[in-house]
């Protein structure tokens, strides 16, 4: 089973990505959506009891949680500590399924590829990318974005040039979504080739 890590900096369109991915077949394990199902389950209370009045109605609240973490990395590692082994375990969870299903392809899609060793635990890196115009103009669309905000988001974030230079396949979408489509068919020919 060949296991496709996906990654890219915010706003490169990486979930697009993955769903393009997903739209050809291959599984896709989502390290966001896994980390927001934790939110609202397991990993409530763990929070909880690591920085009190961060959890409403049952679930951890990140407009609640930020202000403990962001700028703060020995608190950040805490919160990792808690959220990465659970996020590992789902994770395994799901190759054992696609395993047993017999999948030949797998993808996990992991924000943080490289920026937490993730890359070692797949066979093939694709990384998303696009034109920094692009990225800026995408991040600063969003809702309660602003420079600043996108700014400490790129500081955590590995560099775009160092991703594409340590990636196995690029998916670029600043040329447009079909474009993009192609790209993902022509990695998934080149991988059912060497498979």
């Amino acid at each position: 089973m060949i296991r496709i890590g996906l990654t890219g900096s915010i706003g490169m369109g990486k979930s697009t990505t993955a769903k393009m991915f997903a739209a050809e077949g291959v599984p896709v394990h989502d390290a966001d959506a896994t980390v927001h199902a934790l939110y609202s389950g397991r990993a409530a209370p763990l929070i909880e009891a690591a920085f009190p009045g961060t959890v409403s109605d049952g679930k951890v609240d990140r407009t609640l949680l930020s202000p403990h973490v962001l700028g703060k990395p020995e608190a950040m590692k805490k919160l990792e500590a808690i959220v990465h082994p659970l996020v590992r375990e789902e994770e395994q969870l799901f190759l054992q399924r696609a395993r047993a299903d017999h999948r030949r392809i797998v993808m996990l899609d992991i924000p943080l590829l490289f920026e937490t060793g993730g890359e070692a635990r797949v066979d093939v890196v694709v990384v998303v990318t696009a034109d920094a115009q692009v990225q800026r103009d995408r991040v600063l669309a969003r809702p309660g974005m602003s420079e600043d905000r996108f700014e400490a988001i790129l500081a955590k974030q590995m560099p775009d040039a160092e991703k594409r230079r340590r990636a196995h396949f690029l998916v670029d979408t600043g040329r447009g979504m079909e474009a993009a489509k192609r790209q993902v068919r022509t990695i998934l020919k080149a991988l059912a080739a060497a498979g």
